[in-house]
Protein backbone atom coordinates (compact mmCIF):
# COMPACT_ATOMS: atom_id res chain seq x y z
CA UNK A 1 0.00 0.00 0.00
CA UNK A 2 1.07 2.90 -1.11
CA UNK A 3 0.21 6.98 0.72
CA UNK A 4 1.26 10.38 -0.10
CA UNK A 5 2.92 12.12 2.86
CA UNK A 6 5.19 15.39 3.91
CA UNK A 7 8.09 15.06 6.12
CA UNK A 8 7.38 17.51 9.20
CA UNK A 9 11.31 16.64 10.47
CA UNK A 10 14.04 14.32 10.23
CA UNK A 11 16.32 13.62 13.32
CA UNK A 12 18.82 10.42 12.82
CA UNK A 13 17.81 9.07 9.99
CA UNK A 14 14.10 8.98 11.39
CA UNK A 15 11.38 10.59 9.38
CA UNK A 16 8.22 12.68 11.28
CA UNK A 17 5.54 12.80 8.56
CA UNK A 18 1.94 13.41 8.12
CA UNK A 19 0.07 11.71 5.55
CA UNK A 20 -2.42 13.61 3.06
CA UNK A 21 -5.57 11.48 4.59
CA UNK A 22 -6.02 9.53 7.68
CA UNK A 23 -4.84 6.21 7.81
CA UNK A 24 -6.09 3.95 11.00
CA UNK A 25 -7.31 6.74 12.37
CA UNK A 26 -3.72 9.16 12.65
CA UNK A 27 -2.00 11.42 10.40
CA UNK A 28 1.05 11.47 11.87
CA UNK A 29 3.73 8.69 12.09
CA UNK A 30 7.41 7.88 12.59
CA UNK A 31 9.14 6.32 9.57
CA UNK A 32 12.75 5.24 8.07
CA UNK A 33 13.68 5.43 4.38
CA UNK A 34 14.22 3.30 2.16
CA UNK A 35 18.46 2.73 1.56
CA UNK A 36 18.37 3.54 -1.91
CA UNK A 37 17.99 7.10 -0.48
CA UNK A 38 21.59 6.97 1.43
CA UNK A 39 23.18 5.01 -2.05
CA UNK A 40 21.98 7.54 -4.30
CA UNK A 41 23.33 10.30 -1.86
CA UNK A 42 19.82 12.10 -1.75
CA UNK A 43 18.87 14.15 1.36
CA UNK A 44 15.39 14.13 2.99
CA UNK A 45 14.21 17.25 3.62
CA UNK A 46 11.35 19.04 5.64
CA UNK A 47 8.83 19.89 3.31
CA UNK A 48 9.46 17.04 1.19
CA UNK A 49 6.72 15.19 -0.70
CA UNK A 50 7.09 11.73 -0.59
CA UNK A 51 5.15 8.55 -1.31
CA UNK A 52 5.39 6.15 1.61
CA UNK A 53 4.41 2.65 1.51
CA UNK A 54 3.30 0.27 3.85
CA UNK A 55 4.19 -3.47 3.96
CA UNK A 56 2.59 -6.43 4.95
CA UNK A 57 3.56 -6.00 8.45
CA UNK A 58 2.45 -2.53 9.09
CA UNK A 59 6.02 -1.02 8.40
CA UNK A 60 6.05 2.48 6.74
CA UNK A 61 8.89 3.37 4.97
CA UNK A 62 9.48 5.86 2.64
CA UNK A 63 9.11 4.58 -0.76
CA UNK A 64 9.84 7.52 -3.47
CA UNK A 65 10.64 11.54 -3.53
CA UNK A 66 8.57 14.01 -5.37
CA UNK A 67 9.68 16.76 -7.77
CA UNK A 68 10.89 19.67 -5.26
CA UNK A 69 9.55 23.31 -6.57
CA UNK A 70 12.91 24.15 -4.62
CA UNK A 71 14.85 22.93 -1.54
CA UNK A 72 17.72 25.28 0.46
CA UNK A 73 20.56 24.59 2.28
CA UNK A 74 19.71 26.74 5.14
CA UNK A 75 17.49 26.57 6.13
CA UNK A 76 16.89 23.11 5.36
CA UNK A 77 13.64 22.69 3.79
CA UNK A 78 12.11 21.94 1.00
CA UNK A 79 8.86 23.12 -1.60
CA UNK A 80 9.06 26.54 0.40
CA UNK A 81 6.45 29.17 -1.13
CA UNK A 82 6.99 32.07 1.42
CA UNK A 83 10.18 32.83 4.18
CA UNK A 84 9.55 35.72 6.80
CA UNK A 85 13.23 37.14 6.93
CA UNK A 86 13.68 37.69 10.58
CA UNK A 87 15.98 41.11 11.51
CA UNK A 88 16.86 41.56 14.76
CA UNK A 89 17.92 45.43 15.50
CA UNK A 90 20.21 44.28 18.25
CA UNK A 91 21.33 41.81 20.27
CA UNK A 92 22.64 40.43 17.95
CA UNK A 93 23.66 43.44 15.77
CA UNK A 94 22.15 43.28 12.30
CA UNK A 95 24.06 42.66 9.00
CA UNK A 96 22.60 44.04 6.23
CA UNK A 97 24.75 41.74 3.52
CA UNK A 98 23.73 38.32 5.51
CA UNK A 99 19.82 39.80 5.16
CA UNK A 100 20.28 40.69 1.36
CA UNK A 101 21.98 37.00 1.13
CA UNK A 102 19.49 35.26 2.13
CA UNK A 103 16.95 37.64 -0.03
CA UNK A 104 18.83 36.80 -2.47
CA UNK A 105 18.73 33.15 -2.33
CA UNK A 106 14.67 32.82 -1.71
CA UNK A 107 14.16 35.16 -5.11
CA UNK A 108 16.24 32.58 -7.16
CA UNK A 109 14.12 30.16 -5.70
CA UNK A 110 10.99 31.66 -6.51
CA UNK A 111 10.45 32.12 -2.67
CA UNK A 112 8.28 35.28 -1.76
CA UNK A 113 10.75 37.08 1.09
CA UNK A 114 8.87 39.03 3.96
CA UNK A 115 10.94 41.05 6.37
CA UNK A 116 10.33 40.80 10.17
CA UNK A 117 11.83 43.54 11.77
CA UNK A 118 12.29 42.21 15.42
CA UNK A 119 12.97 44.00 18.89
CA UNK A 120 12.07 46.92 17.37
CA UNK A 121 11.52 48.47 21.27
CA UNK A 122 15.75 48.28 21.58
CA UNK A 123 16.24 50.41 18.49
CA UNK A 124 12.72 52.07 17.27
CA UNK A 125 15.43 54.31 15.07
CA UNK A 126 16.69 51.16 13.10
CA UNK A 127 14.13 49.46 12.75
CA UNK A 128 12.43 52.56 10.87
CA UNK A 129 15.70 52.43 8.48
CA UNK A 130 15.82 48.83 8.13
CA UNK A 131 11.56 49.12 7.39
CA UNK A 132 12.28 52.35 4.58
CA UNK A 133 15.09 50.04 2.58
CA UNK A 134 12.96 47.02 2.38
CA UNK A 135 9.68 48.34 1.43
CA UNK A 136 11.49 50.60 -0.81
CA UNK A 137 13.35 47.55 -2.15
CA UNK A 138 9.82 46.25 -3.29
CA UNK A 139 9.34 43.86 -0.03
CA UNK A 140 6.25 43.29 2.12
CA UNK A 141 7.81 44.42 5.81
CA UNK A 142 6.63 44.46 9.31
CA UNK A 143 8.31 45.87 12.71
CA UNK A 144 7.31 43.94 15.22
CA UNK A 145 8.35 43.62 18.71
CA UNK A 146 7.74 40.24 21.56
CA UNK A 147 7.21 42.83 24.26
CA UNK A 148 4.40 44.97 23.43
CA UNK A 149 3.18 42.80 20.67
CA UNK A 150 3.57 44.84 18.00
CA UNK A 151 3.15 43.83 14.25
CA UNK A 152 3.05 39.89 15.89
CA UNK A 153 -1.23 40.27 14.50
CA UNK A 154 -0.01 41.52 11.25
CA UNK A 155 1.99 38.93 10.63
CA UNK A 156 -0.29 36.24 11.63
CA UNK A 157 -3.42 37.98 9.54
CA UNK A 158 -0.94 37.94 6.42
CA UNK A 159 -0.59 33.85 7.10
CA UNK A 160 -3.96 33.53 7.63
CA UNK A 161 -5.20 35.10 4.21
CA UNK A 162 -2.78 33.10 2.14
CA UNK A 163 -3.29 29.46 3.58
CA UNK A 164 -7.12 30.23 3.03
CA UNK A 165 -6.40 30.55 -0.44
CA UNK A 166 -4.03 27.75 -1.13
CA UNK A 167 -1.74 25.23 0.61
CA UNK A 168 1.52 27.14 1.65
CA UNK A 169 4.98 25.67 3.25
CA UNK A 170 6.17 28.96 5.08
CA UNK A 171 9.00 29.43 7.51
CA UNK A 172 10.69 31.82 10.13
CA UNK A 173 14.70 32.11 8.95
CA UNK A 174 17.11 34.31 10.45
CA UNK A 175 20.63 35.04 12.35
CA UNK A 176 20.73 33.14 15.77
CA UNK A 177 19.52 35.29 18.53
CA UNK A 178 17.44 37.16 16.38
CA UNK A 179 14.30 35.72 17.60
CA UNK A 180 12.90 33.65 15.75
CA UNK A 181 11.06 31.07 17.78
CA UNK A 182 9.84 34.45 19.70
CA UNK A 183 7.97 35.46 17.77
CA UNK A 184 6.86 32.40 16.16
CA UNK A 185 5.53 31.79 19.99
CA UNK A 186 4.38 35.41 20.24
CA UNK A 187 2.24 35.21 17.25
CA UNK A 188 0.75 31.14 17.86
CA UNK A 189 1.40 30.26 21.82
CA UNK A 190 0.20 26.65 21.41
CA UNK A 191 3.55 25.75 19.85
CA UNK A 192 5.50 26.88 23.15
CA UNK A 193 9.21 26.61 21.22
CA UNK A 194 12.57 26.59 22.97
CA UNK A 195 13.82 29.94 23.07
CA UNK A 196 17.73 31.02 24.36
CA UNK A 197 19.37 33.80 26.09
CA UNK A 198 21.96 35.76 24.13
CA UNK A 199 25.31 34.66 24.81
CA UNK A 200 26.76 37.76 26.53
CA UNK A 201 30.46 37.37 25.38
CA UNK A 202 29.72 37.22 22.10
CA UNK A 203 26.38 38.14 21.37
CA UNK A 204 25.51 35.19 19.30
CA UNK A 205 21.98 33.40 19.78
CA UNK A 206 22.27 30.26 21.31
CA UNK A 207 20.84 28.19 18.78
CA UNK A 208 17.81 26.31 20.43
CA UNK A 209 16.51 25.54 17.08
CA UNK A 210 18.65 22.74 15.74
CA UNK A 211 16.20 21.02 13.31
CA UNK A 212 13.64 22.46 10.72
CA UNK A 213 10.29 21.30 12.22
CA UNK A 214 7.12 21.80 9.73
CA UNK A 215 3.64 22.51 11.93
CA UNK A 216 0.37 21.99 10.03
CA UNK A 217 -1.59 25.83 10.03
CA UNK A 218 -4.53 23.98 10.38
CA UNK A 219 -3.78 23.09 14.02
CA UNK A 220 -2.62 26.59 14.74
CA UNK A 221 -5.49 28.43 12.62
CA UNK A 222 -8.60 25.63 12.66
CA UNK A 223 -10.34 23.74 9.53
CA UNK A 224 -9.54 25.37 6.39
CA UNK A 225 -6.29 26.63 6.23
CA UNK A 226 -3.95 24.92 4.65
CA UNK A 227 -0.11 23.88 4.30
CA UNK A 228 2.86 24.23 7.01
CA UNK A 229 4.63 27.07 9.16
CA UNK A 230 8.36 25.92 9.76
CA UNK A 231 10.75 26.98 12.66
CA UNK A 232 13.94 26.51 11.54
CA UNK A 233 17.79 26.69 12.90
CA UNK A 234 19.18 29.78 12.77
CA UNK A 235 22.44 31.17 11.40
CA UNK A 236 25.21 33.00 11.56
CA UNK A 237 26.85 33.24 7.63
CA UNK A 238 25.85 32.06 4.27
CA UNK A 239 28.94 31.08 2.84
CA UNK A 240 28.61 31.79 -1.39
CA UNK A 241 32.02 30.63 -1.31
CA UNK A 242 31.67 26.90 0.04
CA UNK A 243 27.93 26.35 -1.13
CA UNK A 244 26.58 27.08 -4.89
CA UNK A 245 23.45 28.97 -4.41
CA UNK A 246 23.20 30.57 -7.51
CA UNK A 247 26.18 32.01 -10.52
CA UNK A 248 27.23 35.25 -10.84
CA UNK A 249 25.14 35.77 -13.78
CA UNK A 250 22.20 35.02 -12.28
CA UNK A 251 23.01 37.66 -9.63
CA UNK A 252 20.92 40.82 -10.90
CA UNK A 253 17.94 38.60 -11.21
CA UNK A 254 18.14 38.04 -7.50
CA UNK A 255 17.48 42.33 -6.67
CA UNK A 256 14.07 42.72 -7.72
CA UNK A 257 14.45 46.75 -7.53
CA UNK A 258 17.02 46.70 -9.96
CA UNK A 259 14.37 45.44 -12.41
CA UNK A 260 14.75 45.04 -16.35
CA UNK A 261 18.33 46.14 -16.89
CA UNK A 262 19.51 44.77 -20.26
CA UNK A 263 20.26 47.67 -22.60
CA UNK A 264 19.79 51.08 -19.82
CA UNK A 265 23.49 51.06 -19.29
CA UNK A 266 26.21 52.95 -21.04
CA UNK A 267 28.31 49.87 -21.25
CA UNK A 268 26.41 46.82 -22.83
CA UNK A 269 28.12 44.59 -20.50
CA UNK A 270 28.57 46.57 -17.32
CA UNK A 271 28.58 44.78 -14.18
CA UNK A 272 26.50 47.36 -12.12
CA UNK A 273 29.65 47.82 -9.34
CA UNK A 274 31.39 50.86 -10.64
CA UNK A 275 31.02 51.58 -14.36
CA UNK A 276 30.13 55.46 -15.02
CA UNK A 277 26.95 55.57 -16.78
CA UNK A 278 25.56 52.38 -15.37
CA UNK A 279 21.34 52.86 -14.56
CA UNK A 280 21.65 51.35 -11.52
CA UNK A 281 24.38 53.54 -9.59
CA UNK A 282 22.78 56.44 -10.93
CA UNK A 283 19.63 54.84 -9.78
CA UNK A 284 21.32 54.43 -6.29
CA UNK A 285 23.00 57.91 -6.36
CA UNK A 286 19.35 59.54 -7.05
CA UNK A 287 17.95 57.69 -3.67
CA UNK A 288 15.58 55.26 -5.70
CA UNK A 289 17.29 52.32 -4.69
CA UNK A 290 18.74 51.81 -1.00
CA UNK A 291 22.53 52.08 -1.46
CA UNK A 292 23.03 49.37 1.33
CA UNK A 293 21.27 47.02 -1.21
CA UNK A 294 23.65 48.01 -3.75
CA UNK A 295 26.39 47.36 -1.30
CA UNK A 296 25.41 43.79 -0.90
CA UNK A 297 25.23 43.33 -4.53
CA UNK A 298 28.73 44.68 -5.17
CA UNK A 299 30.13 42.19 -2.11
CA UNK A 300 28.29 39.29 -3.87
CA UNK A 301 29.47 40.16 -7.35
CA UNK A 302 32.93 40.18 -6.19
CA UNK A 303 32.39 36.84 -4.10
CA UNK A 304 30.92 35.45 -6.98
CA UNK A 305 33.37 36.74 -9.47
CA UNK A 306 36.32 35.17 -7.88
CA UNK A 307 34.89 31.91 -7.13
CA UNK A 308 36.86 29.03 -9.12
CA UNK A 309 35.33 27.45 -11.94
CA UNK A 310 34.62 24.39 -11.28
CA UNK A 311 33.14 25.39 -8.00
CA UNK A 312 30.67 27.68 -10.33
Amino acid sequence: MIVSAVIMKSVGGLFSIRTDEEFEGKREFDVRAKGSFKHEKITLLAGDRVDVEIDNHGEFYIKEIKERKNSLIRPPLANLDIIFVVISCKKPAPVYETIDKMISIAEFNKIEPVIVITKADLDPEFANDAYKIYTKAGFKTVITSSESGEGCAEVKEYISEISQKQPIVCAFSGASGAGKSTIINKIFPSLKLETGDLSRKIERGKNTTRTTELFPLEKLFGEGHLGYLADTPGFSLLDFERFDFFSLEELKDTFREFGEVEGKCRYTKCTHTKEEGCNIIERVKAGEIPHTRHESYVSLYNILKLKPKWKK
